[in-house]
């Protein structure tokens, strides 16, 4: 059997069910209509979605990597979170907090830590679901339990994160955060909110509003896909807004990609190559202004 073939539209169908008010029923529909049949759309919609059993880049069981489940305070009540630090590392290290998309705290963005971990970081990935239960298996019941999350108390979650990797052991202090999708928006409020945030990095992320720009202390560096016209709405205002504020801030647009580009586990949204250079601008990035 030939490989479906994936349009744009059925793209921004997957963007409007994930994203926006299209609930499942509605997107088979729709997508059954752009692929021509039910059963067309029963072997497309797989390769929007994210899976779970695609290969990790980097396999928990590494022995380069201390990994655990960690527990510590928010803002108000317990956060969970995977924790992934270096072995045999010379001194303390610079430490990132990685963030999720609204899937919740998943098996790739654990993978995300690990390779973070690996670059000579201090890896965090919080499980922002923690305050109503922890992130489901079930990825659609994930997604809607995020609509349930209080942004503000979400924001000071996030700053209790950073606090309590500043003061690990293992930690230098100084704390910067990459965040995906949903995490790359908080990323943005997280650096509005946090005057001692060292770095921050949002991968197609929702921009703060303009008034809020003025607040940011933290150097920022802003992935966005080409195609993703719903998010990439947002740039010029927020480019404005920073360089009218005089702040430290690089912006780069990947022509051609899709919203996720950066998921691996995305068949139909992931670029390779755009990733590749998204990462590595990344942590050259997070070195810089971390070390």
């Amino acid at each position: 059997m030939s490989t479906p073939k994936i349009t744009q539209a059925m793209i921004a169908a997957y963007d409007e069910y994930t994203h926006l008010s299209l609930d499942r029923r509605g997107f088979m529909e729709k997508l059954s209509k752009l692929a021509g049949s039910g059963a067309a759309a029963a072997a497309i919609a797989p390769m929007l979605a994210a899976s779970s059993a695609k290969a990790a880049v980097v396999e928990e069981a590494d022995d380069r990597l201390t990994i655990a489940d960690v527990t510590y305070p928010g803002g108000a009540g317990e956060m969970k979170g995977y924790l992934a630090i270096p072995k045999n590392a010379a001194g303390p290290l610079p430490a990132v907090i990685v963030v999720h998309e609204n899937r919740g705290l998943n098996p790739h963005i654990k993978d995300v830590a690990r390779r973070m971990a690996l670059e000579g970081f201090v890896a965090l990935a919080p499980d922002f679901l923690s305050p109503v239960g922890g992130t489901p298996a079930d990825e659609d019941k994930a997604r809607e339990m995020f609509s349930s999350l209080d942004m503000p108390a979400t924001i000071k979650n996030a700053e209790a994160t950073r606090v309590y990797l500043a003061g690990l052991k293992a930690s230098n202090g100084k704390v910067g955060i990459i965040g995906f999708c949903w995490g790359g928006g908080l990323v943005n409020q997280l650096a509005v909110a946090s005057p001692e945030l060292g770095a921050g990095v949002a991968y197609y992320g929702a921009q703060p509003k303009a008034e809020q720009v003025p607040s940011i202390k933290a150097p920022l560096m802003l992935h966005y896909g080409g195609l993703d016209d719903r998010i990439n709405a947002g740039i010029d205002a927020y480019k404005a807004a920073l360089e009218k504020g005089g702040k430290t801030f690089e912006i780069y647009v990947y022509e051609g990609v899709n919203h996720a580009f950066n998921n691996d586990t995305s068949a139909a949204r992931y670029d390779k190559k755009a990733a590749d250079l998204a990462w590595s601008r990344t942590v050259a990035f997070l070195k810089k202004n971390l070390a």
